[in-house]
């Protein structure tokens, strides 16, 4: 699972580490917290154009739906799309194969379940780089009004051990794509069993995680914060820290 992101980058750095431009750029501002659930918009490399940075929305609306009122509804249901079914489910199966994407990132929010209480972690790659994560898209018209408008979904994979610890209850984690494979994503003449390989969950030895402060869940309060990701212990998974990191 995947709901919860960041990316705290400069536009200068993420154009050169992912070696395109903005389309839009004025429209990029630092994000040290979002929730899928706001209906945001992300930057994201299509596989129509990899060297432009397009603004998607998050949650898949699938180009067959037929109103405005179902696109609503079946975007909760899509912000995240399982690497295991990916290639059956009828939201998903068209964009896999056609419509991939690249997701930007510094980091991600993952919550663990320890006696009865949840806590949040800040989980990133130990060098502080951005990352690109593996992603679909679609394309939808609105009938309606005439307007189109393009959406995402984040592939998820089974957890590495280090996630299967913080995320200890549904054990998941995004695709995050190896810089290497990320144009390979990309590429309209990937194969079936190629994509698929890209799926295996990234090395625990290449990430890193800390606990949060709760002002993440806070609601009512603006969480784009630097200070959502800063460090904050909790005393009663001290002993538990020791022997897992």
């Amino acid at each position: 699972m995947c709901f919860h992101l960041a990316i705290a980058k400069e536009r200068d750095y993420i154009e050169e580490r992912f070696d395109a431009k903005f389309t839009d750029p004025d429209k990029f501002e630092p994000i040290f917290h979002i929730s899928a659930y706001s209906g945001p918009l992300l930057p994201v490399i299509t596989n129509e154009n990899a060297s432009n940075i397009q603004f998607l929305n998050w949650g898949l609306i699938p180009h067959w739906v037929k109103d405005e009122t179902s696109a609503k509804s079946i975007m909760l249901k899509t912000v995240n799309a399982r690497s295991e079914t990916i290639f059956e489910k009828p939201s998903f199966r068209t964009s896999i194969r056609y419509k991939r994407c690249i997701v930007i990132a510094d980091g991600f929010f993952e919550w663990r379940e320890f006696e009865g209480k949840k806590y949040p972690y800040f989980i990133k790659l130990s060098n502080d780089d951005a990352f690109g994560l593996a992603g679909i898209w679609d394309r939808w018209k609105n009938n309606q009004t005439g307007d189109t408008v393009n959406t995402f979904s984040i592939i998820t994979t089974r957890a590495n051990p280090l996630l299967e610890m913080i995320h200890n209850t549904k054990k998941r984690m995004p695709v995050i794509l190896k810089q290497d494979d990320e144009k390979r994503w990309l590429d309209k003449d990937i194969e079936q069993e190629e994509i698929k390989s890209i799926f295996n969950p990234y090395n625990q030895d290449e990430m890193k995680a800390y606990t949060i402060s709760k002002l993440i869940t806070r609601k009512g309060v603006n969480t784009n914060l630097s200070e959502v990701q800063k460090k904050w212990d909790y005393p009663e998974l001290d002993s538990e820290h020791l022997s897992l990191f």
